[in-house]
């Protein structure tokens, strides 16, 4: 990936690079980008699924956001647990869903 790459990656996930009180993240722009564009495309191929679960079970939205959740911080999702949280957090807006995890319930989650 170059450095006049077009992708523009939102600050909330950039904010999973920035160590507290830095403001240079610990990861080169190419990495962050990459792992930007996985997790975006992984927020966008879950939303049928969670719109799927939402139906087949008649369990609440949070309650189909939290079971994703949980699937992506299992070791085989491909994500860390911060990305678990972007994910769900992104999966969320695009479903137009409340999270009442909007936020990482611990720093170490960011």
């Amino acid at each position: 990936m170059s450095e006049d790459s077009q992708i523009l990656v939102p600050a909330s996930f950039l904010a999973l690079y920035l160590a507290p009180g830095r403001i240079r993240p610990n990861a080169s722009r190419q990495e962050i980008a990459e792992r930007y564009e996985f997790c975006e495309d992984l927020a966008n191929l879950l939303v049928d699924q969670a719109k799927a679960v939402l139906f087949d079970l008649g369990v609440a939205e949070e309650d189909v956001l939290e079971r994703i959740h949980a699937g992506l911080c299992s070791g085989d999702s491909g994500v860390n647990a911060a990305q678990a949280w972007w994910v769900t957090r992104r999966l969320a807006e695009l479903l137009g869903w409340e999270w009442s995890r909007m936020t990482p319930a611990r720093a170490e989650d960011l």
